[in-house]
């Protein structure tokens, strides 16, 4: 087993403990977050099922920013859908046999990949153009921004540019699945789009990219509009309540 190999699989193993734990750490401090107010954005639901339709709503097509501003809303459909069918394809790499809907997605997959990149460039400029957003994008935005274009960029690079040997690449990858290493191709453009992808599985947890998870946490779109039926009170002031009343 060569250094090359050994050090890519041990940067991967570390990279999906950071992810995996670090997202299941904020997601539990999201959970256990106190929320003393109503705060719901109207018009809200006035029922939990109502407010499950408005989070598939925002999750499924952007709601939200598709009545804010049209453009920008084009621009993050195309990158979070073809991130997703970019990323089912990449499924074919991790089983074997290869599932009967990975084989059927493969072909949208690799136009998902350009579509991907086009939204990223727009939202992108969209922080050069837009006085209001260029004033509150920092550093770390542009960072992620970056990381998350060169990542498309190099993977359309191994498909039309820098062909590699998938057959071994699939070795590798099913390998690291089953804790029996196999040598990984030293192709430049590979070894760059996984590093960039591994680094980017290792600043998730720490990154804005937890809106993911974060969206059905947020207080504004997960509450009920029952404040006038419903008493709301949060644990911690329930506790003063019934203190004052002792």
């Amino acid at each position: 087993m060569s250094g090359l190999t050994l050090a890519y699989a041990l940067a991967f193993y570390f990279a999906v403990v950071v992810l995996v734990v670090g997202v299941a750490f904020k997601i539990g401090q999201f959970w256990t977050t106190p929320t003393p107010l109503k705060i719901p954005l109207m018009p809200a639901p006035m029922t939990r099922k109502g407010v499950g339709f408005r989070l598939a709503r925002e999750v499924i097509y952007f709601e939200s920013l598709f009545k804010s501003n049209k453009w920008i809303w084009i621009f993050a459909v195309l990158f979070h859908a073809g991130l997703v069918l970019v990323v089912l394809r990449h499924l074919r790499y991790f089983t074997e046999p290869v599932w009967f809907w990975v084989v059927l997605v493969q072909p949208f997959g690799i136009y998902a990949g350009f579509a991907m990149v086009a939204g990223l460039l727009g939202l992108w400029a969209r922080r050069f153009v837009v006085d209001r957003i260029r004033y509150i994008s920092s550093l770390s935005d542009h960072l992620m921004l970056a990381l998350l274009t060169l990542i498309g960029v190099s993977g359309l690079m191994m498909k039309y540019v820098a062909r590699t040997d998938i057959i071994a690449l699939k070795a590798f990858c099913l390998g690291l699945v089953r804790f029996d290493l196999q040598p990984l191709p030293s192709d430049p453009v590979l070894l760059l789009h996984m590093g960039l992808v591994a680094l980017l599985m290792i600043v998730f947890p720490f990154s804005k990219l937890l809106h993911v998870p974060g969206v059905f946490f947020s207080p504004s779109r997960n509450q009920v509009d029952d404040a006038r039926e419903k008493r709301h009170l949060a644990p911690w002031a329930a506790k003063l309540d019934t203190q004052s009343k002792i």
